[in-house]
């Protein structure tokens, strides 16, 4: 079963930071990242920056598709307002059915503002007191939902990525 987590950090350099410490617990086999994605917000920009990890993608992994329509719905669609608000209630279902909740969504919005930043993972087989022991020292605030293996085959179904 993956895990879909977004750990927030309090710089818009601190996602970066994690970088290199969940490659040392990939090469120790204390976690599978699947795919991951970064979101720098400079302090004082209108939004944040967004990129895709490609040096960590497995066979597998979940296409930019992904990443864009996650990253629109927290950071871009609120503000362009009511305008496309049936369109919006449309795709907050289709993520709800691969488990990836309003509250998921409206949470990482409210937290990851100008000046932070945050790392997205899909991940499996995590050894989570290990990965939160090493994580410690960049100061993450961890926002997760686990997704069913049903939730997972949804995602990787609707988003998938051929190479």
């Amino acid at each position: 079963m993956a895990t879909l987590t977004a750990w927030k950090f309090a710089s818009p350099y601190g996602a970066d930071d994690a970088l290199a410490t969940l490659e040392k617990l990939q090469s120790e086999q204390l976690i599978q990242v699947q795919d991951a994605a970064v979101v720098s917000w400079e302090p004082g920009r209108n939004k944040p920056k967004t990129r895709e990890l490609h040096s960590m993608k497995k066979a597998g992994a979940l296409g930019g598709g992904f990443w864009g329509l996650l990253f629109g719905l927290i950071f871009f669609v609120p503000i362009l307002g009511l305008a496309i608000g049936a369109a919006t209630g449309a795709i907050f279902g289709s993520l709800a059915d691969v488990g990836i909740s309003d509250a998921f969504i409206n949470s990482v919005r409210q937290k990851v503002t100008p000046g932070t930043s945050a790392l997205f993972l899909l991940s499996s087989d995590a050894v989570i007191d290990r990965v939160a022991a090493e994580l410690k020292t960049t100061n993450p605030e961890l926002i997760s939902t686990n997704l069913s293996a049903d939730q997972e085959s949804k995602l990787h179904e609707a988003f998938g990525h051929e190479d």
